[in-house]
């Protein structure tokens, strides 16, 4: 396979697959809608293309931005990435949107004659650099081995889950569980710490015992600090509850404690917090807790 790589979209992750990808030795080059995203990547050996359609010459482009909008929007038009395949064989998209617009996405590649592989990321900007970054692939199973080595050279490893857009329902039951999770760690913490416990000191128990976890232990100094300096804001978390419960209505399973966590979430967004960190959760659940906070 050419180890000459597109990459579609240079946000704080799109950035660090970038960067990845070229540390694993491969030539890059990129496109954003603002264009002076691209400029990290430039300055570390990438090329900045003037439209998405420039992409269309390198056999695997990647694709990261936000919503399921953007990504149907980079995809089609005049100037879209498919509007000029000259030898693009496969789109690895590594967004979370819907599976309605993933489904959309892939028969717009289907129609350009191009693959598409459906492989959001599990891990910040930070996991990502460190190579630490887990995908959940989805697409058939020719396409997919096109790109699992680009994959396994961005992160730890790559797992394929099914021919269509199963990978989409697994990446939003990742992020319900971590929305979660955080909401749990909140509660807990505020618990321990208005009953007399240091917080840096629980924090770092609850690390060490079975219930503790990479993220958890990662993420503690931070909490700790009161840092909410974002690596995935409230405002995206939200977004994805509202595509995880749309899937849980239509497939009919019932999730009171992510229906509850969303209404948390939308808390902390009504409350100035939706560009903060999701650990900010922490913050509304210690002012209802009567805790003060550093700031």
């Amino acid at each position: 396979m050419s180890d000459q790589v597109g990459l579609l979209g240079t946000g704080r992750l799109g950035t660090a697959i970038g960067q990845r990808l070229m540390r694993t030795g491969n030539e890059l080059a990129v496109w954003n809608r603002t264009p002076s995203k691209t400029a990290p990547l430039v300055a570390d050996g990438a090329v900045a293309v003037p439209t998405a359609a420039d992409l269309g010459n390198r056999p695997v482009v990647f694709v990261v931005v936000s919503a399921s909008a953007d990504l149907l929007a980079v995809l089609g038009g005049p100037d879209g990435l498919l509007a000029r395949p000259n030898g693009l064989r496969v789109v690895v998209d590594c967004s979370t949107v819907s599976e309605t617009a993933s489904a959309q996405a892939r028969q717009l590649a289907a129609d350009a004659g191009v693959g598409f592989v459906a492989a959001p990321v599990s891990g910040n900007a930070a996991v990502l650099g460190a190579g630490r970054a887990c995908f959940v692939a989805s697409g058939p199973a020719a396409q997919y081995a096109v790109v699992e080595p680009l994959l396994n050279s961005v992160g730890q490893s790559a797992v394929r889950v099914g021919d269509g857009e199963q990978s989409r329902l697994v990446k939003l039951c990742h992020n319900l569980y971590l929305g979660m999770l955080v909401q749990a760690l909140a509660e807990v913490t505020a618990l321990a710490e208005k009953g007399g416990a240091d917080r840096e000191a629980f924090l770092r128990f609850l690390g060490q015992t079975v219930v503790g976890s990479p993220w958890v232990r990662d993420r503690a100094a931070a909490l700790v600090a009161e840092d909410w300096t974002p690596t995935f804001t409230n405002v995206l978390l939200r977004k994805d509850f509202d595509l995880g419960l749309a899937a849980a209505r239509e497939h009919e399973v019932p999730m009171a404690v992510a229906g509850l966590t969303h209404q948390l979430i939308q808390a902390a967004v009504g409350r100035g917090l939706g560009e903060q960190d999701l650990l900010s959760l922490f913050a509304v659940q210690a002012e209802a807790s009567g805790l003060d906070l550093q700031r």
